[in-house]
């Protein structure tokens, strides 16, 4: 039968759940795949609602249905049997239901259920007072709608009027019969209004160990941003002693928002850092930075500053910056959170003007780059650009078949230590592609001038200030795909022959300056390269031919490539002459033969492999080879050996496997055999369940290009849908574990 609402009712039974979700309010993340406990609180409404708002909800009508109701009563009107009270998405359920007219007071003495789009309810009683809109539930359980975020308890749950309270409190995302973390707390009090909470004497326990107490700590009810502190990080190393952050996020407005991070280094002392970010309509950016007063260790101030910017002008045209300064060369290795910028040893720094359209585009920037390293000497860092401009035009004529370009660009060099000046370099280009279904031929035509004006330097006083280079630029690339069935038609292979043809004259170069030019590295790309350097200081001459030739093998059924062989060399006609000073022409008959293979021996394994090798030396000059084998999703082992003639000979050894199902050991050697000595050595464990990871690593690294190492320990503890504790391990695992999944 069905009764007309009686609206307090209904919002005292409605709000009395706040209390447990503003629990569980930010309780969301992934659902690990090891949970096999039952969910705290199954399914109890016979037909779910879909979530509604709060104004939706109060403009729903309740309605109350029970098998008896019972108006015997001079003041009391009682319902039995099946009681339900509905009103949108919320669903309350009981056996006996009595409100005391006079009194304006209601009572379920039995058990009672509450189910809503996002949370579930049980309560032994409840009871509640009209005038003073408060509902108070007793031994309570409750749990969000999606399992895997998060259920609790409380002794009681009060609420009156925008208020709620619980007593003896607990959170966790872990199933009941499987508690290995909860969040308990003597009072939760919780206001809507501020929307915020205060729990007062909460403990995080890890099983039945106490972790962490906080007598007082007030946080979020809802999704919003909200200042608070964050999850700390832990961590020690030999360098800097034990290390620990504790940051403190500041909500300053929907647009903008700020963290400050103390970091106290048991041997250095106080760091201070600090991060801003702000959103425009069409910009976004990061300011960011640390300070350390007077390192115990140093004996002076220390710190890095750095601003990322980026700003969209137009639909074609944004401006972008990213600049950064460091206190001393030895910062980064001492205090480099991002695991690998230890070893950096150049911070660039850059402003950027840029535009792009329909055949068009061009940039116009500043950059320059400080030492980060104690290895980089005084007066060796690169040319700074203030500014360099940069320009393309590539307009698209006809149907393709006449592809004309113009590559422009002007820079100026400047230098604390060396003289600069000013380069510009234009090269005008036309492509006219030809070709069909099996072959094609392009043949290009370019030429190149580049000019300088260049400032007085006292160590070359009769030096031409104002040299010039012409040269034209000539090359034919052709080639040719065949394919036949292999295996029975379960293969579909492809022969694909390669010719690149190149000429360049020859010019005098050596009294030009190098500014910005190196030899780029010479690989399967470098076989049809224009010019085997970077910047337009040097354009290589040549006369050479490169012969090139790749096979694939594909497999019918979905066309997937299962081996990729290829082999080339450059033959010379003329031997080159243009050189960068100290460099290695190497063999005047043509380049090393390279040759490269990338085998997916099964879906699990493979095998990839490059090899240089110098018929005129009759020795490899580079050898690479690399296999990864998956024993299953989380499981993987990595082997690698790389070879550079003259400059390193290398091992590397990762893996990650799992012990059992909730463990798993992870680990990387990578050990020099030129200098026989540990390059890296990681080792660690991860124990993962269905609601916490722990992961306990080692690592013992060089520091610097100087060959100083380090030791670290790192714990990190996570748990799901909280957050993390500690050092962020995934990074380090990512880089040093190829194919590394959490």
């Amino acid at each position: 039968m069905s009764r007309p609402a009686r609206t307090p009712l209904a919002c005292a039974l409605g709000l009395a759940l706040a209390a447990p979700a503003a629990l569980a309010a930010d309780a969301t993340g992934p659902a690990w795949a090891l949970c096999r406990a039952p969910e705290a609180l199954g399914p109890m409404r016979p037909s779910p609602m879909p979530a509604v708002d709060a104004a939706t909800r109060a403009r729903t009508p309740l309605r109350i249905d029970a098998g008896r109701l019972d108006v015997s009563g001079e003041k009391e009107t009682v319902f039995r049997d099946r009681v339900q009270l509905e009103r949108a998405d919320q669903w309350v359920g009981t056996e006996e239901l009595r409100y005391q007219h006079d009194a304006g007071t209601w009572s379920s003495p039995g058990s009672l259920r509450y189910e809503d789009a996002r949370l579930r309810m049980a309560a032994a009683s409840a009871e509640g007072k009209e005038d003073d809109d408060r509902t108070t539930l007793r031994d309570v359980r409750y749990q969000l709608a999606d399992a895997s975020a998060g259920n609790g308890t409380a002794t009681t749950a009060t609420r009156e009027g925008t208020r709620s309270t619980l007593v003896d409190a607990t959170f966790s995302t872990c199933p009941p019969g499987h508690r290995q973390w909860a969040f308990e707390a003597s009072t939760i009090e919780i206001d809507d209004e501020s929307k915020s909470g205060v729990a007062q004497g909460a403990t995080l326990r890890i099983g039945d160990v106490p972790v962490l107490w906080l007598p007082w700590v007030r946080f979020p009810t809802t999704d919003e941003r909200r200042s608070g502190v964050l999850a700390p990080t832990i961590g020690y190393n030999d360098v800097n002693g034990a290390d620990v952050q504790v940051p403190y996020y500041l909500n300053l407005a929907p647009n903008y928002d700020a963290t400050l991070t103390p970091r106290w280094l048991s041997r250095r002392g106080l760091m201070l850092g600090a991060e801003f970010r702000y959103l425009g309509d069409r910009s976004r950016g990061e300011l960011a930075g640390t300070w350390l007063p007077d390192d115990d260790v140093a004996g002076r101030d220390r710190g890095i500053l750095r601003w990322q910017h980026t700003t969209a002008l137009s639909a074609d045209w944004y401006a972008a910056a990213d600049v950064q300064d460091v206190s001393d060369t030895g910062y980064l290795r001492d205090f480099g959170s991002d695991f690998g910028r230890n070893t950096q040893t150049l911070l660039p720094s850059s402003a950027l003007l840029a535009g792009r359209g329909e055949g068009w585009s061009t940039a116009l920037s500043v950059e320059r780059w400080q030492a980060a390293n104690p290895a980089v000497l005084p007066g060796s860092e690169p040319y700074s650009r203030l500014p360099r401009l940069r320009a393309r035009w590539a307009p698209v004529l006809g149907d393709g078949r006449i592809e004309p370009r113009i590559d422009v660009e002007a820079v100026r060099f400047a230098h604390d230590a060396l003289a600069g000046g000013r380069r510009f370099d234009v090269t005008p280009r036309l492509r006219l592609p030809f070709g069909g279904a099996s072959w094609f031929a392009t043949p290009t035509f370019a030429w190149r001038h580049t000019a300088w004006s260049l400032d007085a330097d006292p160590t070359a006083p009769g030096r031409d200030r104002r040299p010039q280079r012409d040269v034209p630029i000539t090359s034919l690339d052709a080639g040719m795909v065949f394919e036949r069935d292999a295996g029975g038609g379960r293969w579909l292979q492809t022969l694909e022959p390669r010719l690149f043809y190149l000429r360049v004259p020859y010019r005098e170069q050596d009294a030009l300056p190098l500014f910005d030019t190196q030899p780029l590295s010479f690989g399967w790309p470098g076989l049809f390269r224009e010019n085997r350097f970077s910047g337009a200081d040097r354009q290589a001459d040549a006369n050479q031919l490169t012969l090139a030739v790749t096979s694939r093998l594909l497999s019918s059924a979905d066309g997937r490539e299962r081996l990729s062989a290829s082999l080339g060399r450059i033959e010379y006609f003329d031997p080159p002459r243009v050189r960068l000073p100290g460099e290695d022409l190497g063999d005047p008959g043509g380049s090393a033969f390279v040759g490269e293979i990338d085998w997916r021996i099964s879906d699990a394994w493979s095998v990839s492999t490059a090899q240089q090798w110098n018929p005129g030396r009759r020795g490899t000059d580079l050898s690479a080879v690399r296999t990864q084998y998956r024993f299953s999703e989380r499981a993987l082992l990595n082997a690698s050996y790389r070879y550079r003639k003259d400059l390193l000979e290398q091992a590397d050894l990762s893996f990650a496997a799992p012990l059992t199902a909730e463990w798993r050991a992870v680990g990387r050697w990578a050990w020099s055999l030129r200098e026989q000595r540990t390059l890296e050595a990681l080792a660690g464990l991860e124990w993962r369940s269905c609601c916490m990871a722990v992961r306990v690593l080692a690592r013992d690294y060089i520091r610097d290009v100087g060959g100083d190492r380090n030791l670290g320990v790192y714990l990190e503890i996570e748990l799901n849908g909280i957050g993390r504790f500690g050092r962020d391990s995934e990074r380090l695992l990512s880089d040093g574990i190829l194919g590394y999944s959490p």
